[in-house]
């Protein structure tokens, strides 16, 4: 059974990743892309947290400090793996119905759309919403500082991102876009902005 836990994680992200691997054919072609030099702060960013996040012996012992009750462990392992599942299948969610003018950069699409509908009427980054929420899950599973420091770094990876896909949302499609922005919030869902 332990083994089952120690790859329960690892073996979900990997799906995942794979799946946005294979997802990613098909997007519309680009007419303006973010500097290669964000891109790459972007991607090491995000597989320093990764590795953060699976890797069961760093040279860093404050990071394996637990912050959660281990008498509960098995309970909080299957809480965060829950989170999990729910954050990347809303992220899922959010690609399929993103379609072709999906891009793992920031970018502006020939013939790009502003996507609404669907998990875009909840949050304007659901994207971005489901990633964070399933690092939260593998978070609260290993309950260890180590996952709330990945936390953390992801979500100012893709704060740093959702700032300039804003910009540049806003310089595409103007009011329309601002009038979205308004009504709908970035990352949490609110309870009252739900119809």
């Amino acid at each position: 059974m332990r083994l089952f836990y120690d790859w329960f994680f690892p073996a979900l992200w990997v799906v995942y990743i794979l799946y946005w691997q294979v997802a990613a054919r098909g997007a519309k072609s680009n007419e303006r892309v973010e500097p290669l030099v964000s891109r790459i702060v972007r991607a090491v960013t995000f597989f320093f947290a990764f590795v953060l996040l699976m890797s069961p012996r760093l040279p860093i012992p404050v990071l394996y400090k637990s912050y959660l009750s281990e008498t509960n462990w098995t309970a909080w392992f299957w809480i965060g793996a829950a989170v999990n599942v729910l954050g990347l299948g809303f992220a899922i969610w959010a690609r399929v119905y993103l379609g072709s003018n999906w891009s793992r950069s920031v970018t502006i699409k020939q013939g790009h759309e502003l996507i609404t509908g669907g998990p875009y009427c909840l949050v304007r980054h659901p994207i971005y919403t489901g990633l964070l929420t399933g690092f939260l899950g593998t978070a609260i599973a290993i309950g260890q500082v180590r996952g709330l420091v990945a936390f953390v770094f992801l979500f100012a990876m893709l704060w740093f991102k959702l700032r300039l896909e804003e910009r540049w949302m806003r310089l595409q499609f103007g009011e329309v876009y601002e009038q979205y922005a308004q009504r709908v919030p970035a990352l949490v869902p609110l309870p009252h902005k739900i119809r």
